[in-house]
């Protein structure tokens, strides 16, 4: 892999990490693109990479309500940060559950299965129009809608269903309010990119056999994009029409369905 090609994974990844458009079938559809030839291991371990910089972006930009959360767990009080916690906790379940017991099968579909980011991406596409549809309330995330955004979270692991598409979508059908949705999608991500390369670490993922100079400028290009996109993006997941992303996603799903079949 270049430094071009890493640049462009970066910037890809950054922009698309915090719209509900499935920034890993994004991912798989530009290396597609930029002819990425390298092995399935290698390629799901550039997007993991990718993801642990814009999970760091978002640990900047929600630096104070993860502060917040720290010190009302430091307090060993029941209160509003513990309970919170909790939640994130049992939203992590899933997809752990789901990475632990079923990574090789998952790595498969890091290898440019294009037709599979073009369906999912369709489905990306129904979540977001049934959530637009939804009506907006102001309830909180209670517990029980906490596993059931995790169950969505631990599907769109799949590339092409969009991570945020698919929790955001699930927390407003389940009369969740947009903007707590949104701010639950984001922070339940960041322990499980963090476990995912402390496990990858410890098991000698990270070995020389991989590029090291493509991979440190990607985390780079996607932590810096991803930092502004973050920062621009999360009031326009926030305040704009679902409905926009899913058209989207349908027209990208579409083209890239359609590209698998002439080829």
């Amino acid at each position: 892999m270049s430094i071009f090609e890493a640049i462009v994974l970066g910037i890809v990844q950054g922009l698309t990490e915090f719209l509900p458009v499935s920034s890993s079938g994004h991912l798989e559809l530009a290396k597609a693109i930029l002819g990425d030839t390298s092995m399935a291991e290698e390629s799901m371990m550039m997007t993991v990479v990718l993801h642990f910089a814009t999970a760091l972006s978002t640990v900047v930009v929600f630096r104070k309500d993860i502060l917040e959360i720290l010190k009302g767990l430091f307090q060993f009080k029941w209160n509003e940060q513990t309970q919170f916690s909790l939640k994130i906790v049992l939203s992590m379940i899933p997809a752990a559950l789901v990475g632990v017991f079923l990574n090789d099968q998952i790595e498969k579909f890091f290898g440019g299965a294009i037709l599979l980011v073009g369906c999912m991406l369709l489905l990306t596409a129904v979540l977001l129009i049934l959530a637009d549809r939804a009506k907006n309330t102001e309830k909180n995330v209670g517990y029980k809608e906490a596993i059931i955004i995790g169950i969505a979270q631990a599907i769109a692991i799949l590339p092409g269903i969009s991570r945020s598409g698919a929790t955001i979508s699930t927390s407003v059908l389940l009369g969740i309010d947009r903007s707590k949705s949104a701010r639950f999608s984001f922070l339940m991500v960041v322990p499980l990119i963090f476990g995912k390369i402390a496990k990858d670490i410890l098991d000698g993922a990270f070995s020389s056999s991989f590029e090291v100079v493509p991979m440190a400028v990607g985390f780079v290009t996607a932590f810096v994009t991803g930092i502004i996109a973050c920062t621009w993006m999360i009031s326009l997941v926030k305040k704009a029409k679902l409905m926009w992303f899913s058209v989207w996603c349908a027209v990208v799903g579409s083209i890239a369905i359609i590209y698998t079949l002439i080829n």
